[in-house]
C-alpha cells in the first residue's frame, strides 16, 4: 500500500469519527437533573430592631467642655506633678559627676576593696579605671550608689515611666570576670 492510498482512508476516519455522539449530550441531561434536584435553603434576614432614643439625665451635671471641670483637671495633675519633682528636683540641683556621663550598660565592675574601712568598687569606662564609693552617682539615670558588695554594685535610680511620672528604681551592676 502505498501513501496516497492511506492518506485518504485515513481522513475519511477522522470524519466520521468527528460525527459521532461524543457523550455530552448525557452530561448535559445529567446536568439539568441535578439543577431540577436541588433547592436553595435560604434563612430569612431576621427584622432590625426598634431604635429607643434615650431623654439626655445629666442638665445639671458639669458640662465636661466647662472651664470648671478644666480647672479641676490641671490643679490635680499639677498637686500630682510637684510630688513627682520633689522627687527630681535635688538631683537637677546639684553638679553631675564625671560617670554620669556614661550609660551604665557601657560600664564594667572589675574589683571590690577596702581603703580606709569603706568599701570602693573599681569600674571600668572606656579603658579607664575609676574608684566609686557609696554616695557617688553613675550611669544617665541619676544613678546614686547605695550599697558596694564584693560582686556586686547596687544603684538606685530615678527614671520616668510610660506615664511620664519619675520613680526610683533598684539597678545592679555585676562583677564581670576576666575572660582569657
Amino acid at each position: 500500500m502505498s501513501i496516497k492510498n492511506v492518506t485518504p482512508a485515513l481522513l475519511l476516519a477522522l470524519l466520521l469519527g468527528a460525527c459521532s455522539p461524543s457523550g455530552q449530550d448525557e452530561l448535559q441531561g445529567w446536568m439539568n437533573e441535578q439543577r431540577a434536584q436541588t433547592k436553595p435553603k435560604v434563612q430569612p434576614i431576621p427584622e432590625p430592631k426598634k431604635f429607643a432614643p434615650q431623654a439626655y439625665t445629666q442638665e445639671g451635671a458639669t458640662d465636661p467642655f466647662s472651664n470648671l471641670k478644666l480647672t479641676q483637671a490641671l490643679k490635680r495633675e499639677s498637686t500630682q506633678s510637684t510630688s513627682n519633682a520633689a522627687l527630681v528636683a535635688p538631683e537637677l540641683a546639684r553638679r553631675k559627676e564625671a560617670l554620669e556621663a556614661h550609660p551604665l550598660d557601657t560600664m564594667t565592675m572589675v574589683g571590690s576593696l577596702l581603703k580606709e574601712g569603706q568599701p570602693v568598687a573599681l569600674v571600668r569606662v572606656d579603658n579607664l579605671l575609676y574608684q566609686v564609693r557609696p554616695g557617688n552617682y553613675l550611669g544617665q539615670n541619676f544613678g546614686k550608689i547605695v550599697k558596694v558588695g564584693e560582686t556586686d554594685l547596687v544603684l538606685r535610680e530615678i527614671v520616668q515611666d510610660a506615664a511620664g511620672e519619675w520613680i526610683e528604681r533598684t539597678a545592679t551592676l555585676q562583677l564581670q570576670e576576666r575572660s582569657k
